[in-house]
Protein backbone atom coordinates (compact mmCIF):
# COMPACT_ATOMS: atom_id res chain seq x y z
CA UNK A 1 0.00 0.00 0.00
CA UNK A 2 1.39 3.16 -0.95
CA UNK A 3 1.16 5.01 2.43
CA UNK A 4 1.27 8.70 1.72
CA UNK A 5 -1.31 11.21 3.54
CA UNK A 6 -4.73 11.69 2.36
CA UNK A 7 -3.94 15.51 1.30
CA UNK A 8 -1.55 14.30 -0.73
CA UNK A 9 -3.77 11.45 -2.40
CA UNK A 10 -6.50 14.60 -3.34
CA UNK A 11 -4.42 16.25 -6.19
CA UNK A 12 -3.57 13.33 -8.02
CA UNK A 13 -7.01 11.49 -7.96
CA UNK A 14 -8.81 13.31 -9.98
CA UNK A 15 -6.30 12.95 -12.88
CA UNK A 16 -5.89 9.56 -12.15
CA UNK A 17 -9.99 9.08 -12.63
CA UNK A 18 -9.36 10.97 -16.18
CA UNK A 19 -6.57 9.11 -17.62
CA UNK A 20 -8.10 5.87 -16.40
CA UNK A 21 -11.39 6.75 -17.84
CA UNK A 22 -9.44 7.38 -21.56
CA UNK A 23 -7.96 4.32 -21.44
CA UNK A 24 -10.74 2.31 -21.16
CA UNK A 25 -12.32 4.65 -23.57
CA UNK A 26 -9.59 3.84 -25.95
CA UNK A 27 -9.58 0.00 -25.26
CA UNK A 28 -13.31 0.32 -26.12
CA UNK A 29 -12.78 1.06 -29.44
CA UNK A 30 -9.98 -2.07 -29.99
CA UNK A 31 -13.07 -4.58 -29.52
CA UNK A 32 -11.09 -7.50 -27.32
CA UNK A 33 -11.02 -7.00 -23.58
CA UNK A 34 -7.68 -7.19 -22.96
CA UNK A 35 -6.60 -3.97 -25.14
CA UNK A 36 -6.77 -1.99 -21.65
CA UNK A 37 -3.39 -3.62 -20.67
CA UNK A 38 -1.35 -2.36 -23.21
CA UNK A 39 -2.87 0.92 -22.82
CA UNK A 40 -2.11 0.57 -19.13
CA UNK A 41 1.21 -0.36 -19.85
CA UNK A 42 1.94 2.07 -21.69
CA UNK A 43 0.51 4.94 -19.12
CA UNK A 44 2.72 3.89 -16.13
CA UNK A 45 6.02 3.32 -18.15
CA UNK A 46 5.73 7.35 -19.65
CA UNK A 47 4.55 8.20 -16.49
CA UNK A 48 7.22 6.85 -14.17
CA UNK A 49 10.01 7.69 -17.42
CA UNK A 50 8.64 11.45 -17.31
CA UNK A 51 8.93 11.23 -13.51
CA UNK A 52 12.09 10.43 -13.43
CA UNK A 53 12.84 13.08 -16.38
CA UNK A 54 11.60 16.10 -15.01
CA UNK A 55 12.59 15.16 -11.13
CA UNK A 56 15.98 14.22 -11.85
CA UNK A 57 17.03 14.88 -15.76
CA UNK A 58 19.19 11.94 -15.98
CA UNK A 59 18.71 7.84 -15.54
CA UNK A 60 21.16 6.37 -12.58
CA UNK A 61 21.27 2.67 -11.85
CA UNK A 62 19.31 3.66 -8.19
CA UNK A 63 16.66 5.15 -10.37
CA UNK A 64 15.99 2.15 -12.19
CA UNK A 65 16.31 -0.23 -9.06
CA UNK A 66 13.71 2.07 -7.12
CA UNK A 67 10.85 2.11 -9.91
CA UNK A 68 11.46 -1.53 -10.72
CA UNK A 69 11.29 -1.95 -6.80
CA UNK A 70 8.06 0.65 -7.41
CA UNK A 71 6.36 -1.81 -9.90
CA UNK A 72 7.65 -5.03 -8.40
CA UNK A 73 5.78 -4.14 -5.00
CA UNK A 74 2.53 -2.84 -6.92
CA UNK A 75 2.43 -6.31 -8.92
CA UNK A 76 2.76 -8.06 -5.12
CA UNK A 77 0.26 -6.03 -3.76
CA UNK A 78 -2.58 -6.21 -6.41
CA UNK A 79 -1.86 -9.81 -6.18
CA UNK A 80 -1.88 -10.48 -2.49
CA UNK A 81 -5.05 -8.00 -1.92
CA UNK A 82 -7.05 -8.97 -4.92
CA UNK A 83 -5.46 -12.22 -6.51
CA UNK A 84 -5.34 -14.26 -4.27
CA UNK A 85 -8.79 -14.15 -2.66
CA UNK A 86 -9.93 -14.35 -6.40
CA UNK A 87 -8.04 -17.69 -6.49
CA UNK A 88 -9.67 -18.90 -3.12
CA UNK A 89 -12.85 -18.65 -4.27
CA UNK A 90 -12.16 -20.28 -7.74
CA UNK A 91 -10.84 -23.37 -5.92
CA UNK A 92 -13.78 -23.45 -3.36
CA UNK A 93 -15.95 -23.11 -6.27
CA UNK A 94 -14.07 -25.50 -8.64
CA UNK A 95 -12.06 -27.57 -6.41
CA UNK A 96 -7.83 -27.33 -6.14
CA UNK A 97 -5.16 -28.80 -8.13
CA UNK A 98 -4.83 -32.19 -6.22
CA UNK A 99 -1.14 -32.24 -6.32
CA UNK A 100 -0.77 -28.75 -4.83
CA UNK A 101 -2.71 -30.78 -1.42
CA UNK A 102 -0.05 -33.75 -1.83
CA UNK A 103 2.75 -31.05 -1.58
CA UNK A 104 1.45 -29.63 1.19
CA UNK A 105 0.77 -32.52 3.03
CA UNK A 106 4.36 -33.14 2.36
CA UNK A 107 5.68 -29.46 3.51
CA UNK A 108 3.27 -29.47 6.60
CA UNK A 109 3.28 -33.10 7.44
CA UNK A 110 -0.49 -33.10 7.86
Amino acid sequence: MPYIAQQDRRPLDPLIDQLAQQIVTQAKTQNYDAAFAGLLNYACTRLALKVIRLQFGALRYWLIATVTGVFHNIADEFYRRLGTPYEEKQIAKSGDVDLYEEFLRDITGH
